[in-house]
């Protein structure tokens, strides 16, 4: 899938924003949910109850990005900071990355800490974290408010990705949202532009050639003496 095609399928989504209300616990009830969590996990990801209250714990997210991520070569900047040293390439959409993270922290949080953790240069503004769920047979995939805790989530959803699990995605406004993007990423887009336009434009040539070849050899039998 080229990038048009995939930029223009991910605007056409209609995925809505997370709508279902915040039931909240007591500490008690987490006490008793984080247990029943951890009794449950199998890949040695559990959660940890603080005095406090605060619970810690992992959650899995999955990279769904229709286009270019921009990636610095030094740590040392920080994301939106642009530099010569920045590379910007397509990731796979089956990466998934895992964060450590506390009941506290907030979507936008989560998103933040992933694009810091892998040097992403790109405006955290441009992102927004899906779950994905399993609902009577059906998936549904629900936008998050930059509000909410995905740490919760997991805890109250349990361990198991099937029942729930965290998608990375670009916002879906119904346009691109050219003004997030820096001048070199602008820049890269345009390259990925004319370089599928002139692969189009050979596919085209070649395939009207084919047509030509085969109707000349038509005419050449036609007007042939007999």
């Amino acid at each position: 899938m080229d990038f048009l095609t995939a930029c223009s399928i991910e605007m056409l989504r209609d995925v809505q924003k997370e709508t279902e209300p915040h039931v909240y616990l007591s500490k008690e009830e987490v006490k008793e949910k984080i247990q029943s969590y951890n009794s449950s996990v199998t890949d040695k990801l559990k959660m940890t109850l603080n005095s406090n209250g605060i619970y810690t714990g992992f959650i899995k997210v999955q990279m769904e990005l229709c286009r270019p991520i921009t990636v610095q070569s030094s740590p040392g900047q920080g994301p939106c900071a642009h530099s010569n040293n920045e590379t910007a390439f397509y990731l796979p959409n089956d990466c998934v990355n895992t964060l450590h993270i506390s009941s506290t922290n907030t979507v936008r949080e989560v998103i933040e800490a992933l694009l810091k953790k892998f040097f992403v240069a790109d405006n955290p503004a441009k992102f927004a974290l899906y779950k994905r769920c399993h609902k009577e047979d059906q998936v549904y995939i629900c936008k998050l408010s930059d509000r909410e805790h995905p740490l919760y989530l997991r805890l109250v959803a349990g361990p198991r990705t099937e029942m729930l699990s965290f998608v990375l995605r670009e916002h879906e406004t119904g346009e691109v949202m050219w003004e997030a993007f820096s001048l070199p990423e602008l820049q890269n887009f345009l390259r990925i532009l004319d370089k599928e336009e002139n692969e189009q434009l050979q596919i085209l040539k070649k395939r009207y050639a084919a047509y030509r070849d085969k109707l000349e050899e038509a005419l050449g039998g036609v007007w042939k003496p007999g």
